[in-house]
């Protein structure tokens, strides 16, 4: 067994979003998502075959919707249904933004 922190072994260079798959099997999917300033390129948007439940852990974001954002900060979560069309519109340039993502489904 191998204890790991959510918040901890971030690299210092972040010139690309890290995305770290923590666990994985045939049904569930839970990855580590640090970004800095990162944010999806303005005509792309998420449309996943999986739902994903998404905890913001540390920092702040804005997801976008087709017809709504959320502005998230550290402890707030949201469950996004597969093939609900997102796309991060923005994340806290500067400091890391750290995020737990469950793909289940």
């Amino acid at each position: 067994m191998v204890k790991a922190n959510l918040l901890c072994n971030i690299p210092a260079d972040l010139a690309v979003e890290l995305v770290q798959t923590i666990v994985a099997s045939s049904n569930i999917r839970i990855e580590r998502i640090v970004s800095k300033g990162h944010q999806s390129p303005s005509d792309f948007w998420y449309d996943q075959d999986q739902n994903e439940w998404v905890l913001l852990a540390k920092g702040e974001a804005r997801l976008q919707f087709q017809n709504q954002t959320l502005h998230l900060t550290a402890g707030d979560y949201v469950n996004i249904t597969a093939h609900q069309k997102h796309r991060v519109a923005w994340t806290t340039p500067d400091e890391e933004t750290v995020w737990l993502a469950i793909f289940y489904g």
